[in-house]
């Protein structure tokens, strides 16, 4: 926990917050915070700054806040991503929340299996949990935007093209001839499908949508070492 997430609910006044729960152990527990030490924090969707520790108690710990600055810049990058199972969902939105992506699309293919839209993590709240360590780990406050949609045929060809406008459109495939990009630092659209990768027509239905397809070596990877492995290539 590199920053300290503070809500609207935490200000006991304009000035201070007070702090419990999770929070609370993890500042006294490991970073062993003492009265007048100072830690990074900074407010769901807002300004970052710093919290001054002024009352240390049994379950809570007030501190005095300055917000002043702003997070970090989102990175250019729109994930498309056929749903993985639920403890690989986990990782890949702590992963990218941490790398700055902000718009992140879950839908469905062939080999998605059809239990994983069934699961809990897909509830607003347990992928907000997820988001809020990858933006504590990066030092961010903004929380990205998930939407799940479950029909591909439609989604790739009614909504995508609106979505990918004026971006680079890429669809990570390993039987794909070409190697991806590399440093394009420009704002992309990254299309990754399911373990065992997508189908050859929903390939064809994406190039339709103008994506080309591209592999990344001949080493096939999980699906969150393949995110993160090309978000990192596109932008390093």
């Amino acid at each position: 926990m590199n920053l300290i997430i503070l809500y609207n609910t935490d200000f006991i006044d304009p000035e201070h917050v007070r702090i419990k729960g999770r929070r609370f152990k993890h500042l006294l527990t490991v970073n062993k915070v003492m009265e007048n030490d100072q830690v990074v924090c900074g407010l769901l969707n807002n300004k970052i700054g710093t919290g001054l520790v002024k009352k240390i108690s049994h379950d809570f710990i007030d501190m005095k806040i300055c917000l002043d600055h702003d997070p970090p810049a989102p990175l250019a990058l729109t994930l498309v991503l056929a749903l993985p199972r639920p403890k690989m969902l986990k990782r890949i939105i702590e992963s990218v929340t941490s790398l700055g992506v902000k718009n992140i699309y879950l839908i469905n293919s062939w080999r998605v299996e059809k239990s994983f839209w069934q699961s809990p993590l897909l509830n607003h709240d347990e992928l907000e949990k997820h988001m809020i360590l990858g933006l504590e780990q990066a030092k961010d406050t903004v929380l990205p935007r998930i939407y799940q949609k479950r029909f591909f045929t439609r989604f790739v060809k009614e909504e995508l093209p609106l979505i990918a406008k004026d971006s680079l459109c890429i669809t990570a495939h390993p039987k794909a001839s070409a190697i991806c990009p590399a440093c394009v630092n420009k704002k992309t659209t990254l299309v990754i499908g399911p373990e065992g990768g997508f189908i050859d027509i929903e390939i064809d239905t994406l190039e339709q949508a103008a994506f080309s397809s591209y592999h990344i070596g001949p080493r096939i990877l999980r699906v969150e070492t393949a995110v993160t492995y090309i978000i990192s290539r596109l932008y390093s």
